[in-house]
């Protein structure tokens, strides 16, 4: 019965205009029964972000990931396009892949079964008595792979809609950046202790910037100048901002011939639902790609990629992305402290959520993704008819 409360909270809070609505109830983040129906209904069924495609370049490259209990990997192949794939051996069900690499082939460590690069079984040890046992028949699982501007997508759902024609009305504010160009330069993973809705929440929103990023980020960023879509989309949502002359990050480089005007100083928050976000600006990108480990874990991709102008002119790239890396692991390590936070207090017996600053648009925006998603046809027929914008706000708007 608590689900079902939990789910009419969403369907109100999305039918509200922002000025009148409040953060989710504690309890959305902590509900068992609501985990359930988000693996199902969300992680089942959506495009989710494995990684870029710039970090497996070479033939034979993979980077191995998870769909709830699913283990995929992605993989290129001898043809240069990128494939993914269940990770799990047609044998015994043993895992195949470990965190990321290189091979000429796939190999399980059990008993040695043999893949090629698309999946193929080309060889199993002393399976000849076995009765009509052939190799060529077989294959593993092929998991449903998109690349967009440069990012690896993946989804177990066969129906879901082209992920380019979701996100066609982001690819305007992205192309010109062309961040599927930009090097890599740091890709970690991490478990927190706190809910995925919490993470999502917290690096989709401004608010919190000048505060709880005081020492880093927080300092350049000059809250009347963010920026929201005029219209909310069902995909996806994101916000703009301009990085201040004395920002150590976030500026055009001079030999950046792309972007022009304030361009050269504004980044793009997008985040694509549920899980991915990142901060584009003229000069780096910085992502987290989010996969949930029960309602109070979260294991997180963690990446940074540099404009190809500016990895060109280093003089000593590893210094630089020291520094940078020594940077970003203080502003995710300010940002986990409160996350870790905001779980601890949503079990407080007397946690109640308060309302939202015109600064957290974007999180009416994924309350309305999250009601759709989990509780579709009331939560449309409310959303549709609903105002997406602070009324008066003093925040420029984007189409």
């Amino acid at each position: 019965m608590e689900a079902e409360a939990l789910l009419q909270r969403l369907r109100e809070l999305a039918g509200m205009p922002l000025e009148r609505a409040t953060a989710m109830p504690p309890a959305v983040y902590r509900n068992e029964e609501l985990h359930a129906l988000e693996q199902t209904h969300i992680f089942a069924h959506d495009w989710l972000c494995v990684g870029r495609a710039a970090d497996i370049p070479n033939e034979g490259d993979y980077i191995t990931s998870s769909i709830n209990d699913q283990p995929i990997f992605s993989i290129r192949g001898k043809d240069g396009e990128i494939r993914s794939f269940s990770n799990v051996c047609l044998h015994r069900m043993m895992r195949l892949m470990k965190d990321s690499g290189n091979c000429r082939r796939i190999v399980c460590p059990y008993h040695a079964w043999t893949y090629s690069l698309d999946g193929r079984l080309l060889g199993a040890a002393h399976m000849k008595k076995t009765e009509g046992f052939e190799t060529q028949s077989r294959s593993l699982p092929a998991i449903r792979t998109e690349i967009w501007h440069g990012w690896i997508y993946t989804t177990l759902n066969d129906a879901a809609p082209a992920l380019a024609g979701q996100l066609a009305a982001l690819e305007p504010l992205v192309e010109p950046y062309r961040m599927a160009d930009y090097i890599p330069v740091v890709t970690q993973d991490h478990v927190w202790n706190t809910n995925w809705k919490l993470l999502t929440e917290n690096f989709m929103e401004g608010y919190h910037l000048p505060v709880a990023h005081r020492e880093t980020v927080g300092a350049w960023f000059p809250a009347n100048d963010t920026a929201f879509p005029t219209e909310r989309h069902d995909n996806f949502t994101y916000q703009t901002f301009i990085k201040t002359a004395d920002a150590t990050y976030g500026r055009a480089h001079p030999d950046n011939t792309r972007l022009e005007g304030r361009w050269r100083y504004t980044t793009v928050m997008p985040t694509v639902f549920p899980t991915h976000m990142y901060i584009l600006a003229p000069d780096h990108l910085w992502y987290l790609s989010l996969r949930p480990q029960g309602a109070g874990q979260v294991r997180i991709r963690f990446g940074i990629a540099l404009a190809p102008e500016v990895h060109a002119t280093l003089d000593n790239v590893e210094k630089y992305t020291a520094d940078m890396l020594t940077f970003f692991e203080k502003v995710n390590g300010e940002d986990r402290f409160i996350v870790e936070g905001l779980f601890q207090g949503t079990g407080a017996p007397l946690a109640k959520p308060g309302p939202l600053s015109w600064l957290e648009r974007e999180i009416h925006d994924f309350i309305s993704y999250l009601s759709a998603r989990l509780d579709a046809p009331a939560a449309l027929a409310t959303r549709d008819a609903a105002p997406v914008a602070m009324r008066g706000g003093p925040a420029r708007r984007h189409p």
